[in-house]
């Protein structure tokens, strides 16, 4: 393990100043946007509110400006993400493919691909889910069982995949899938592809969730033909791909803000005369926040590098849900205040939002149990 993956890394000048017209941005756009739409933030899918912020050159800001990036840098990234978040911005329709598909692409994609499909990602028309997880694998990617298999100059892909965010609005996957016989290193035999959900044989089925929403999803591939230009990067060499790729699923700063808009909520029910216990426990959530924001940095920082950082952004996201997780908990214990999902004050609605919400943080990117187990072996452990 190294022992600088959380050396304090701070936003440089030129980033930081991005932050002034982004709220003000926010404030005029979402000046009336309701507390319990802010809660649903980077699960809220508004394809105009996605769009506005291409136009303002606010997506694709790691991107090189020759497809439509502002080439920025990853610190400028963060802060359009962290304020978007912070204001429960709906950015749910550009998220994915802002994040990780648009880096992935531009890290592995031939010249034609990155041509096809970063402008348009840029530009917040383009969106993208990822194709990982699959029943009876869970989070234990070396496990898929999906197939894509040659025909022709093409591929031919059959299986299917589950927990698939935002499929039924996406145009497009990246979707992990076994390209050759199951090898003793589990790792091997995988292969990333671009897929275009409108082909034929390609069936997206939503799964509800508590609260009524629709986010995940099943998507099945019965015998679909993919064209040879499907395939990104190196055939064989999926899974270095995507471990590459969850580095930035996973250490972003949407990892510890899912319940930022309770905690809002929150503190304006309890006011400016807090008792004993809640001022100390909104001292102690503030202070946590803080080390998340810093340690979330520090990966940043090491992506801006170039580096692979998927133990420290495994950290990150473990104990950021931990930390989102709990904000529920701690709403219920400190305001006599019941979730309501009719009727109510803001606080009510919000927190019986994020009740029903909070058990898929742990879920969604890697389940705790996988991530721990990165940590393990980041710590020499295992």
């Amino acid at each position: 393990m190294a022992i600088n993956e959380f050396t304090y890394s701070k936003i440089p000048a030129e980033a930081e100043t991005l932050r002034v017209e982004v709220r003000q941005f926010l404030s005029q756009t979402l000046s009336d946007y309701p507390p319990v739409l802010r809660a649903q933030s980077w699960m809220g899918f508004d394809a105009h509110f996605s769009q506005a912020l291409g136009r303002k050159g606010w997506l694709g800001m790691a991107l090189p400006k020759a497809y439509g990036g502002s080439q920025a840098g990853f610190f400028a990234r963060y802060v359009i993400s962290e304020e978007l978040l912070a204001a429960g911005a709906p950015v749910s329709a550009h998220w994915i493919a802002d994040r990780q598909s648009g880096p992935l692409i531009n890290k592995f994609g031939t010249p034609a691909q990155k041509d096809r499909y970063l402008p348009a990602i840029c530009r917040g028309e383009s969106y993208f889910c990822i194709g990982m997880s699959e029943p009876n694998s869970g989070s234990d990617l070396a496990s898929i069982k999906s197939t894509a298999t040659r025909d022709g100059d093409g591929w031919r892909l059959n299986g299917q995949k589950v927990w698939t965010t935002n499929a039924h609005h996406s145009h497009y996957m990246i979707a992990l899938l076994r390209t050759g016989e199951k090898q003793a290193a589990r790792h091997e035999g995988m292969s990333q592809f671009i897929v275009d959900l409108s082909l034929p044989g390609i069936t997206v089925r939503p799964i509800r969730d508590l609260a009524g929403g629709e986010h995940f999803n099943e998507v099945f591939f019965d015998n679909v033909y993919l064209p040879g230009d499907g395939l990104i990067g190196t055939e064989g060499k999926g899974w270095d791909q995507v471990t590459a790729e969850l580095a930035f699923e996973r250490s972003g700063p949407e990892r510890f803000l899912s319940s930022m808009a309770l905690i809002k909520t929150m503190i304006d029910a309890i006011g400016s005369r807090p008792d004993a216990l809640q001022a100390a426990e909104i001292g102690r959530l503030t202070a946590r926040l803080a080390t998340l924001r810093n340690m979330s940095l520090a990966v940043t920082a090491q992506l801006a590098d170039g580096a692979n950082p998927a133990w420290a952004a495994s950290c990150v996201k473990d104990l950021g849900n931990v930390f989102e997780q709990e904000i529920p908990e701690l709403a219920q214990r400190l305001l006599d205040i019941e979730p309501r999902q009719q009727g109510g004050g803001d606080h009510a609605r919000v927190l019986a939002y994020l009740m029903q919400m909070a058990p898929s943080f742990s879920l969604r990117g890697g389940t705790r149990e996988i991530l721990r187990g990165i940590i393990a072996r980041g710590l020499g452990l295992r």
